[in-house]
């Protein structure tokens, strides 16, 4: 995301422009907002292109060695989601079909498909978007507001409060200059008894096929340090999935033959 463009053209030529679009940019709704938001991540036609998404990279789990762990984050609409991470030759998976989820989490040594808990489904139901929480809000049901600005990061960012057609509320922060997502309210945390509020943060924008998207991705428990970064490497857009993918994972069993 070029947040220093104006630097770097030079701000004194700049001057007068500037102040004009933030003028304009301070009697913008809720939906202009959204709007620009929608023509800077490349457009709604071309999102509404997009039925499969693939993407990968890194995943830093933290700890005294920096472990950095691969993954593989594939999305297919309407709902569909498949998440796998490697770690010392094992693979963690979690799948979504739309309406039901299942987990292997080997690491823990729960090798067998464990179906999503209630809280886990409904929050998978609710942030299964591939395009995202703002793209094509009003035909997904949601509506949004204007709550107003913050600062994120050292940018002025716009507040908007969306409510799903679920009435589930979430925040998105929109930067006010290149009107990309910046930051988001994350599923929150139950940490020592109690819930603790999530952010998620969205940095380093690429193009990826006339697409605007975030390579860095940071997950912070408020009060808790530090965050956990996801660095995508690669993206696919549009790439063949069967929907076999995100059905309820088939472990092998140990001994089994060919194994």
């Amino acid at each position: 995301m070029n947040r220093n463009l104006f630097v770097a053209l030079g701000l004194a030529v700049l001057v007068t422009p500037v102040a004009a679009a933030a003028a304009d940019a301070g009697r913008m709704s809720a939906a202009q907002i959204v709007d620009r938001n929608v023509a800077a991540r490349g457009g709604l036609a071309a999102w509404r292109a997009v039925n499969t998404l693939t993407m990968s990279g890194e995943l830093d789990a933290g700890g005294k060695k920096e472990t950095k762990l691969p993954f593989v984050a594939t999305m297919k609409r309407p709902h569909k989601v498949r998440f796998e991470l490697r770690f010392q030759d094992q693979t963690a998976v979690q799948v979504y079909d739309g309406t039901q989820g299942w987990k292997v989490r080997p690491f823990l040594g729960r090798d067998g498909a464990e179906p999503f808990t209630p809280a886990e489904a409904k929050a998978a139901a609710e942030w299964a978007e591939l395009d995202g929480p703002l793209v094509d809000y009003a035909r997904k049901g949601s509506t949004v507001e204007l709550e107003g600005t913050d600062t994120v990061e050292g940018h002025r960012a716009y507040r908007l409060r969306l409510t799903t057609k679920d009435r589930v509320q979430r925040r998105v922060w929109v930067d006010a200059s290149s009107f990309l997502e910046v930051k988001m309210d994350g599923e929150p945390r139950v940490m020592d008894g109690r819930p603790r509020p999530v952010a998620i943060y969205y940095r380093e924008y690429g193009k990826e096929n006339g697409l605007m998207m975030p390579h860095v991705v940071e997950t912070v428990v408020v009060g808790v340090k530090p965050g956990h970064k996801m660095k995508i490497q690669r993206v696919a857009v549009n790439p063949p999935v069967d929907d076999a993918a995100f059905a309820k994972p088939q472990v092998a069993v140990p001994g089994a033959a060919g194994q």
